[in-house]
């Protein structure tokens, strides 16, 4: 058993200021999709179902590399998962080059998968750490923190990538088409060096942050984990893999509802305050505000550490998801200001679920923790889907009515908080 000495939880907190850290990197590249979205749907003249594919290869890595590393980082250390991931994703930002060099949207593609990858692995080996790294009982309080940083870099993220991407002019496609070659070429050019830049630095960075952490010492989350088993006894019985905990598995379907209701509202949002109806804002102004939606889950992830101390995680939960739906449905339903700022404010409601929803999901898993952490960071793959169906529909009825597919991810997430996440403590009783 890990004793609460002055020095473990001192050492707990060095790592975990380091790993909030990677929090805040993910969150920073994980919101320029959103900036990508529009500029590459100009610049390629796609439709909203073939710009969504940006999402679609991002989070379907978490799909397919999710619980293959919740398998490795049991047969290697947490450290060595991190320190990979890292290097991967900093390969993945690096092939952005040659996507932009050659022009190609399918090179982007697989950049996107290559760069998601890499934060997969890292999300699989981070969350658990900052889950079991201290009392099970404030695991919620200890993620919903870290996350807040995560939403630090995805509120600064559109404003970077606004002036880095969007600043450059993007011509219609009837422009593009009147073009000679020498002017193609030249405009190709500019629009490429407005994406290769901004990822040379982050694949600089990514590798840096992979030579930090490789040097430094971190606990031993076995040693931990083994602590946290003795801390949330196994009251179901003696289950041979975290698929038996049913708390767990709607906690997957959660997360799934949930990333893919905020990618959904991400990755429109610009393009979703540029229509007349709404803001009638320009490709650069639209993602500045974008910075007000990430910029709400910051702020809410700080208040909601604050809250869950007198409040329950799960209850709070619910109160979020059921606002979330009256401000998507508000969105849908109206015109003008009150629909742009409605949709924005949705960024407040999303701050604690996440965290809650994984906290509440991969509560009393013991040594299925990685596995479970596995799982649920494989149920990111709903901000591949939900976003491409929403722009099937974007383009068949149109950008506003689209935003029913997140209304009714954020019903989900209210039944989850209210009933579904009681099912481990109906079994224990």
């Amino acid at each position: 058993m890990i004793k609460d000495t002055d020095t473990k939880q001192g050492s707990y907190t060095g790592s975990l200021s380091l790993l909030t850290t990677l929090f805040f990197i993910w969150g920073f590249i994980t919101c320029l999709n959103d900036i990508l979205i529009p500029h590459l749907k100009a610049v390629f003249t796609l439709s909203y179902t073939q710009a969504m594919l940006v999402q679609f290869c991002f989070f379907t890595a978490y799909f397919v590399v999710s619980i293959p590393s919740g398998y490795l980082l049991k047969k290697i250390s947490y450290k060595t998962g991190i320190v990979m991931g890292l290097s991967i994703a900093s390969l993945g930002c690096l092939l952005f080059y040659p996507a932009a060099s050659q022009h190609c949207y399918a090179l982007f593609l697989v950049a996107l998968f290559v760069l998601a990858s890499g934060i997969t692995l890292l999300q699989v080996a981070t969350n658990p750490y900052v889950t079991l790294l201290g009392k099970p009982e404030t695991a919620s309080i200890r993620l919903t923190i870290t996350q807040a940083f995560n939403s630090l870099g995805t509120t600064i993220a559109p404003y970077f990538g606004a002036f880095m991407v969007l600043a450059t002019a993007i011509k219609s496609a009837e422009d593009i088409a009147q073009l000679n070659s020498v002017e193609l070429t030249t405009y190709q050019s500019v629009q490429s060096a407005a994406i290769q830049i901004p990822y040379l630095g982050l694949s600089a960075l990514l590798l840096l942050m992979a030579v930090v952490f490789a040097l430094i010492k971190l606990p031993d989350i076995q040693e931990t984990a083994a602590d946290f088993d003795e801390a949330v006894p196994n009251i179901i019985g003696n289950q041979s893999s975290a698929w038996g905990y049913k708390h767990l598995v709607l906690g997957a379907v959660g997360i799934f509802m949930y990333v893919g209701a905020e990618v959904c509202i991400g990755s429109f949002l610009i393009n979703f305050l540029t229509e007349p109806k709404v803001a009638g804002l320009s490709l650069v102004e639209a993602g500045k505000y974008a910075s007000f939606y990430w910029g709400g889950a910051m702020v809410g992830r700080f208040l909601g550490a604050a809250l869950m101390q007198k409040v329950s995680a799960n209850k709070l939960l619910t109160f979020n998801a059921l606002v979330a739906v009256i401000l998507v449905l508000t969105a849908i339903m109206s015109t003008g200001q009150i629909v742009m700022w409605a949709v924005l404010a949705v960024g407040l409601c999303n701050s604690i679920m996440f965290p809650t929803i994984f906290s509440l999901a991969i509560n009393g898993l013991g040594k299925h923790a990685s596995q479970g952490s596995g799982i649920l960071c494989t149920a990111i793959v709903g901000g591949a889907i939900l976003p491409l169906i929403q722009g099937v529909f974007a383009d068949l009825i149109g950008i506003q009515y689209a935003f029913f597919i997140p209304a009714l991810c954020y019903a989900y997430i209210g039944y989850y908080g209210y009933r579904g996440h009681q099912k481990l403590d109906n079994q224990r009783n």
